[in-house]
């Protein structure tokens, strides 16, 4: 098939984001009795938007905590552990070669806040590029595993889904591009990828899992 656009997931695809402070929310949650590792969390909660992953965790903290509710500065003191390595954001190595191969349309449809989406781009030079269909789950009713925002920025593109290809490092990511009867490529390029990763996309419904951009931008060449 001959795709007219290409949807880019952002966190973990075209910014390395995903790897940052990892291992700090890992500790922070070992502190408050949540014993997991940091591959434990990518698998878990990578591609969820804000309000699907205080409920996932909310519900994963009461079942360890004798259906305790978390303590009201919990989510708080996730995020500043999590941030604390913000500064050290790149993108993830050609995805600017990538976005300027991609055939047809281009758009990008992330779980992110819009503010946040749009300071990472910008950090790593790759708003311009991208600009202006660039689109937060905060502007659909439902975030990702739903097909909500693939579904919004191909109608934004003016593009039938079915001619799309989504690009995605998580599972929820691909649940949600092939809920939205679009072609799903898995995406193994960011530093939060553990041994397995590919395996679980495939899993879960990607139809081709790259382990670079570089397979990607030659994967464009040849279609």
């Amino acid at each position: 098939m001959t795709f007219e656009a290409v949807i880019f997931d952002c966190d973990g695809v075209l910014v390395d984001s995903e790897a940052l402070g990892l291992s700090e929310s890992a500790a922070y949650l070992r502190s408050r009795g949540l014993d997991w590792s940091e591959a434990a969390l990518v698998r878990e909660f990578t591609g969820l938007r804000d309000d699907v992953f205080a409920e996932r965790l909310s519900a994963a903290y009461a079942d360890a905590n004798d259906g305790a509710a978390p303590p009201a500065d919990f989510f708080e003191g996730l995020v500043a552990a999590r941030r604390r390595r913000k500064d050290d954001l790149t993108p993830v190595a050609g995805a600017e070669e990538a976005i300027r191969a991609a055939p047809g349309a281009i758009a990008v449809a992330s779980s992110s806040r819009g503010v946040f989406l749009e300071s990472k781009l910008r950090r790593t030079g790759l708003y311009d590029l991208l600009a202006p269909h660039i689109y937060s789950a905060e502007r659909v009713a439902h975030g990702k595993p739903a097909p909500d925002i693939f579904l919004y920025a191909a109608d934004r593109l003016g593009v039938a889904p079915g001619r799309c290809v989504v690009l995605e490092d998580s599972e929820n990511g691909v649940v949600a591009g092939r809920a939205a009867g679009m072609t799903v490529w898995g995406f193994t390029g960011g530093g939060h990828c553990f041994d397995g990763h590919g395996d679980r996309l495939s899993a879960a419904g990607a139809q081709w899992v790259a382990p670079d951009f570089a397979a990607v931008t030659a994967r464009f060449a040849a279609r």
